[in-house]
């Protein structure tokens, strides 16, 4: 039949988000980690996280015979990994590194400060191409994760599952809704700011029973499973006016600094 039914997750809270949140708001122009983004882990909320998300995945169609993915990074695999367990279900997720994070390149593990203060070209380069198609020196633009997601979803779409499972990054979620639900530059780029991902949160996509249609959101950024389990809510995008926690976040100013001011933050 292949896939109906996608829900997308954006991994827990990792060590990263917290570093990368606190460097932001102190000004400060390094975030200091000692891993590669890839290695970066979950923190203690994270953790309990991933597990009152597991309790909630069957209420989101998701059983034994679903299809799960997950982001080759350490925080995203062991998001599904803890996941799986908490709603009794068989196995792990595939890695895929298709799913990973988008690479940064040289403003790996900077700040918008260190970015400011180190590459003023690259700000200026950035300000002018956009978010959207701006590629930091041996990093990647958003158009170049779109494209790496389509070669993922035309797999996916192959599978024998009627209901997928992606663990993976906040830029992910975003831009799997871009190629499935055929946005374009200015809706996904409203959409981080608009309809951001949470940690843990629950994104489920439908496909269009007609031929060629665009599918369309039955959910987005749910994270009640969060609230029922006593679990923080936590929302890391790297911006300046974004704080950790949903009831500290300012939503009068939409700035938007996050992509280049993170390293493992999200």
């Amino acid at each position: 039949m292949g896939l109906e039914r996608l829900v997308i997750v954006r991994h827990g809270e990792s060590v990263g988000n917290e570093a990368a949140t606190a460097a932001e708001l102190a000004g400060d122009q390094v975030i200091d980690l000692p891993f590669r983004d890839a290695d970066t882990p979950l923190s203690d909320t994270g953790e309990a996280q991933a597990r009152a998300l597991g309790a909630a995945l069957p209420s989101h169609g998701v059983g034994a015979d679903a299809a799960v993915w997950a982001s080759t990074y350490r925080r995203a695999a062991h998001t599904g990994r803890l996941a799986l367990v908490a709603a009794g279900l068989p196995g792990g997720p595939r890695l895929d590194e298709r799913l990973r994070d988008r690479e940064l390149g040289v403003l790996d593990h900077l700040t918008s400060h260190g970015v400011s203060a180190r590459y003023e070209a690259e700000a200026e380069r950035r300000a002018h191409l956009g978010k959207f198609y701006y590629r930091p020196p041996g990093g990647e633009s958003w158009a170049d994760v779109a494209l790496r997601l389509r070669s993922f979803l035309a797999d996916a779409k192959a599978s024998p599952a009627t209901t997928g499972v992606v663990f993976a990054h906040e830029a992910i979620v975003q831009l799997i809704r871009y190629v499935l639900e055929d946005w374009d530059e200015q809706r996904v780029l409203s959409a981080a700011v608009e309809e951001p991902a949470p940690n843990a949160s629950v994104t489920v996509l439908e496909a269009d029973p007609r031929p060629g249609q665009p599918w369309r959101a039955a959910v987005v950024g749910d994270v009640s499973h969060l609230d029922r389990h006593g679990v923080p809510t936590t929302l890391h995008t790297g911006r300046r006016d974004v704080a950790p926690h949903h009831d500290e976040i300012d939503p009068g100013r939409p700035e938007d600094a996050e992509e280049e001011s993170r390293a493992a933050a999200d």
